[in-house]
């Protein structure tokens, strides 16, 4: 039986700890694996050790454009220091949102090339944080050669769409493409080869959710919807999901 990823899901985050077990329990039942994503120091340290717990957890580790402040050189040696433990850098990017001025996001920039330059050098996919800067961040990938670069939660426009496939990204939608319907056209025009899922764990989303938090079982639900979308098979889509994820993550 093929496997679901959740490409990108913040599972050390607090807001799971209570559940944990459960969690981890229902992976196994419903055969999900997670891309771990981290914000920081702190929480990438948390990823770990919840990825030395069950082998389902896919560890990504960096800094987050809100956390472009956290130091720097202690993350750089975490990531050297356990890379042949982690599956990807991640959450990286860039979001002006998060800043005040241009020395903020030039600290973005610099936070954002380093990781991406250690991603290169190590040889990880990346999952990408790209809200409203898509394409600064254009500009910025070519530079780099990195096999699996990820724009998780792709909320651009169709024509940053065909630039993301120009530049062989993958990119990923989650339950919000559920009942948007510009979601689902974004679907629609994505290359088959380049389509992963994910939740975005513990973001909470409205509608058909009713803002619960996104749970990892949310899942089987956006590949339902996905399958529906792309006039696939739920195994159809199951399989081609597994097949890209394989392709992400150099495996």
């Amino acid at each position: 039986m093929a496997w679901l990823t959740d490409a990108h899901i913040h599972l050390s985050d607090n807001e799971y700890s209570d559940d944990m077990e459960y969690t981890l329990a229902a992976m196994d039942k419903m055969k999900i694996r997670a891309c771990c994503v981290s914000m920081d120091n702190q929480s990438s340290k948390a990823t770990l050790a919840l990825s030395q717990r069950n082998s389902l957890i896919l560890p990504f580790i960096g800094i987050h454009p809100e956390k472009a402040d956290d130091d720097l050189n202690t993350m750089i040696g975490l990531v050297t220091q356990n890379s042949d433990k982690i599956s990807g850098i991640g959450e990286i990017g860039l979001d002006k949102t998060y800043v005040s001025d241009e020395s903020g996001f030039s600290r973005q920039v610099l936070v954002f090339q380093k990781m991406l330059s250690l991603a290169e050098q190590l040889g990880k996919p990346v999952s990408i944080h790209s809200r409203r800067t898509l394409d600064e961040i254009f500009s910025i990938l070519p530079s780099y050669s990195i096999k699996g670069v990820l724009l998780h939660w792709f909320s651009g426009s169709k024509k940053q769409l065909q630039k993301a496939m120009e530049l062989d990204c993958f990119v990923s939608y989650g339950p919000a493409m559920i009942y948007s319907e510009d979601k689902q056209v974004l679907l629609s025009q994505t290359r088959i080869d380049k389509i992963l899922l994910e939740t975005d764990g513990p973001v909470r989303f409205s509608r058909c959710f009713g803002l619960k938090t996104a749970q990892i079982e949310f899942l089987p639900s956006v590949l339902f919807c996905a399958a529906g979308i792309l006039n696939k098979s739920y195994d159809e889509m199951l399989l081609v999901t597994e097949r890209n994820v394989d392709s992400y993550l150099g495996v």
